[in-house]
């Protein structure tokens, strides 16, 4: 079975880590990923990062989309910011609220998304392929999923051409936000995030902080195996390709990986799903 891939990186803070996530992407590349995307820190706090290493990615003869957030910035410091981005080659953009700091006040001169790629658009037309983020469990800040729905709709119809959710391990929740985006009258593809698991602790620190649910079956299995790191890993292939391979069977139109700058873990599932490079 054919699908699209993308795969999502971090800015390395070292430059071991550096020379550690272009060995990791030399390998992903194999899979003829769509794009990859790198992150962007609370505040642009990783923005220099974010630059550099979409920098690479597209020297290196791949597509690349850079995060970026807007959430205490001013329309000036954007538009400075996405011409830069332009010059360096970027066509694609990750378009997201974001974060601040802690211990900064909201500031700024966009309040959620939707702001933003209203501006992209005003500001740039077309020159960049902006995809929004999609929660299918509910952003953890909303009031209500029905609010969290009418949020997504409104950054679609800002000018979005696609959406990439928030990783998930029930595939119910994304099938169900998709036809409920459908009924909104949302027509762009919403690809599901896809997190492989590979540590027990790290996986439940994320999703506590994100919002994103843990089975309770999966928690607790996770949590049996301990310190059994070939285990955890074991079960979590298992998990994540027969989530994946039920997302593509009904239909899921690409897969976006987040890698945790590690390419092995997403090997093993595209191994698994037959969608490993030759």
């Amino acid at each position: 079975m054919a699908c699209p891939l993308s795969f999502e990186f971090f800015p390395p803070k070292t430059p071991e880590g550096a020379a550690k996530l272009r060995a990791a992407r030399q390998r992903l590349y194999a899979a003829r990923p769509q794009f990859c995307s790198v992150t962007y820190g609370a505040g642009g706090s990783t923005q220099e990062g974010t630059f550099t290493t979409v920098a690479e990615i597209l020297a290196e003869g791949v597509d690349a989309a850079a995060h970026f957030s807007c959430i205490g910035a001013t329309r000036q410091r954007v538009r400075a910011q996405l011409a830069e981005l332009q010059r360096l080659g970027v066509r694609r953009l990750v378009a997201l609220r974001g974060d601040l700091p802690s211990g900064y006040g909201l500031g700024g001169e966009f309040t959620y998304a939707r702001d933003l790629v209203a501006f992209i658009r005003a500001e740039f037309g077309a020159a960049f392929h902006i995809e929004v983020a999609a929660y299918p469990e509910m952003h953890p800040q909303a009031r209500s999923p029905q609010a969290d729905l009418q949020a997504f709709a409104a950054k679609v119809a800002a000018g979005a051409d696609g959406a990439i959710t928030q990783y998930f391990f029930n595939a119910d929740a994304y099938l169900r936000f998709v036809d409920e985006a459908r009924a909104a009258g949302v027509t762009v593809p919403i690809v599901p995030g896809i997190m492989p698991i590979t540590n027990a602790t790290q996986l439940m620190r994320f999703s506590d902080a994100c919002g994103a649910e843990i089975p309770r079956w999966i928690r607790l299995r996770l949590q049996g195996y301990g310190d059994d790191t070939a285990s955890i890993r074991a079960f979590g292939l298992d998990v994540v390709s027969a989530l994946c391979d039920r997302l593509l069977r009904a239909g899921a139109p690409a897969l976006h990986f987040y890698t945790m700058n590690q390419a092995e873990p997403t090997l093993a599932i595209l191994d698994r799903l037959g969608l490993a490079p030759a």
